[in-house]
């Protein structure tokens, strides 16, 4: 299989400018993975290293088995067998679409070129555009373009930098479907780099969250969501509650009540209970153990986010409601808890 394994790499740009830290990183092979982060946190750096862009100062990038970058080993990119998908398809503007896709296959047979082409078009969904031109096609065609072209020669790998970035929101989650889509049908093992959480979230099979240089967590979305490995990721990847609790046995009483708990490090009694606000739901305030006072409401359609000060605590908490609302600012409300939390450490 084609699996993706990054040991140990280090890549600094000067004294005091380290931006990846002795990074760990596996990919199954056929495994689509997300790396994300704030804006910093090495995710370009990573993918150039692996590209071939960049020369690791340490560490090793392994590919099918392949080593491709350590110890007095640096394969040039073309050489690696690795697709990228760049920003925005970045497809040549003179060539027409079955040429852009026909760019890296060289070295075969006209009709075996052409015969490619027709498959990876088909693939993406545009049998019959091969005599377009890029500024004929929609911004999310190009991107299925740029897609094609990146595994037309059949790469071991495949990097998506942020290619959605350029996308309006409307249809930013179409393409996402589409490209997931077609990773799944060609086999591919797939790298997404995104500074999108619900992108990496709900595009990837597995997701590492890069900080300081080194994976803080690598898992299923699933997993990262709801068990993530500290407070700074539980906050990274989506909306988080935390409150003060004490833990015995399996749950921990907090000025909500009493909340059953997931998972705990083992032997921590007092520390920080971690929700998600769609854990959260609004009552009449005396039906709940705890009351509040709405201090925000903000609708998105879909949802609202309801901003409550609860009794007794010192920070707001927000509360994820569906659909239309009947609380309103300072209203009286009260606030139970459902499903399970995580207690994590207080960060020192």
């Amino acid at each position: 299989m084609n699996d993706l394994q990054v040991s140990g790499v280090v890549k600094s740009y000067g004294p005091g400018a380290t931006v990846l830290d002795g990074l760990d990183l596996t990919v199954q092979g056929g495994h689509l993975a997300a790396v994300l982060g704030p804006s910093g946190c090495g995710k370009t750096t990573l993918l150039r290293v692996i590209a071939g862009f960049l020369r690791a100062d340490a560490g090793t990038v392994t590919v099918a088995g392949r080593t491709l970058a350590g110890p007095s080993v640096h394969l040039p990119p073309e050489r690696r067998r690795i697709g990228i998908v760049p920003q925005e398809g970045a497809l040549f503007p003179h060539l027409s679409v079955a040429h852009n896709v026909a760019f890296g296959l060289t070295g075969a047979e006209r009709g075996a070129r052409a015969r490619r082409v027709d498959e990876m078009l088909d693939l993406v969904g545009l049998g019959g555009y091969g005599a377009r031109m890029p500024h004929e096609l929609s911004g999310g065609q190009q991107q299925r373009v740029a897609l094609a072209r990146a595994l037309a020669p059949e790469p071991h790998l495949v990097l998506l930098d942020e290619p959605f970035s350029a996308l309006d929101s409307g249809l930013r989650g179409a393409v996402r479907a589409e490209v997931r889509a077609v990773l799944r049908a060609s086999g591919a093992t797939a790298v997404l780099v995104t500074h999108d959480q619900q992108e990496a979230l709900s595009t990837a099979d597995v997701v590492a969250v890069l900080r300081d240089g080194r994976v803080a967590q690598c898992a299923t979305p699933e997993e990262l969501y709801q068990r993530p490995a500290d407070p700074w990721v539980a906050s990274f990847v989506g909306d988080a509650v935390f409150l003060t609790g004490t833990a015995d046995e399996n749950s921990a009483t907090t000025v909500l009540g009493r909340i059953p708990l997931a998972a705990s490090p083992e032997g921590l009694r007092d520390g920080l209970v971690l929700l998600r606000p769609e854990q959260l739901h609004l009552t009449g305030p005396d039906k709940a153990t705890a009351q509040g006072t709405v201090t925000d409401v903000r609708f998105f359609g879909h949802d609202s986010m309801v901003t409550v000060a609860v009794d007794g605590l010192d920070q707001p908490i927000d509360v994820r409601a569906p659909g239309p609302l009947t609380v309103r600012h300072g209203g009286r409300v009260g606030v139970r808890v459902t499903g399970e939390a995580t207690l994590h450490e207080v960060p020192a």
